[in-house]
């Protein structure tokens, strides 16, 4: 095998690390992440409760203005009974008396059910908040983790940069560019074998003679189907390898 496709296998297992370690930043940076939606989603729930129980507040104001307004027409119509003349007169009242009774017990019913309503939700804010605060404590301890595990990720990253830039100097530009460009548009993976005549990248199969200059190895060939570099290891040194 050449010394460049050595290079470039070289260099794509240099590459395959890199972006595992990208892979681990963005992982411990998304339970960061993860961790302020469920504060922030905990918190939007604590506001939504708090204006239900503002609007039950302006609907129990309501309720007691239409108990308080019965209970002034029950004692009114009491008073206007021992006046009236008429029989007809006085089962007016009566019906009145009666139906602001009825008022009466519907709007202490809807009052009960507001007040049990009011106390569910102030309830639930409580354990809200609690759960909030927890959340929030575990995210500061949390945070200062992710910073030195990151950190930790960062400096060998760089040192691995470093043998990757080395690495890349040893290539001629054109190869190095086309590498560069596979590397982008292949999810990160640019050289790969050629097992049984079949590309490990796209596992579409390559024409024999192809795979038998892959397999001589001392000249660059490209996947007929999806461009990748290919090279071909013997079985032991595959074996070797792994």
């Amino acid at each position: 095998m050449n010394k460049e496709i050595v290079t470039l296998i070289a260099l794509q297992e240099i590459d395959s690390e890199l972006a595992q370690f990208d892979r681990q930043i963005e992982e411990r940076q998304q339970e960061i992440e993860n961790r302020k939606q469920s504060i922030l989603k905990k918190e939007a729930a604590i506001e939504d409760r708090k204006g239900k129980i503002v609007d039950l507040e302006q609907k129990q104001k309501e309720i007691n203005a239409t108990h308080d307004e019965a209970a002034v027409r029950i004692k009114d119509r009491q008073n206007k009974i021992m006046q009236v003349q008429t029989s007809r007169e006085h089962q007016a009242l009566l019906k009145e008396i009666e139906d602001n009774k009825k008022l009466l017990k519907e709007t202490e019913e809807q009052l009960l059910v507001i007040m049990e309503e009011a106390e569910r939700l102030k309830k639930e804010i409580g354990e809200l908040e609690n759960l909030c605060k927890g959340e929030k404590e575990l995210l500061a301890e949390e945070s200062d983790k992710v910073k030195e595990a990151i950190a930790l990720i960062t400096g060998k990253k760089e040192k691995v940069a470093k043998k990757r830039d080395k690495l890349a100097g040893e290539l001629q530009a054109g190869v190095l560019k086309r590498y560069n460009m596979l590397l982008q548009k292949r999810a990160g993976l640019a050289v790969v074998q050629a097992i049984d005549g079949v590309c490990q990248g796209c596992f579409m199969t390559t024409p024999p003679q192809q795979f038998n200059e892959i397999r001589k190895g001392d000249k660059m060939n490209l996947c007929p189907s999806c461009q990748r570099i290919l090279y071909y290891l013997e079985p032991e040194l595959e074996a070797a390898s792994a």
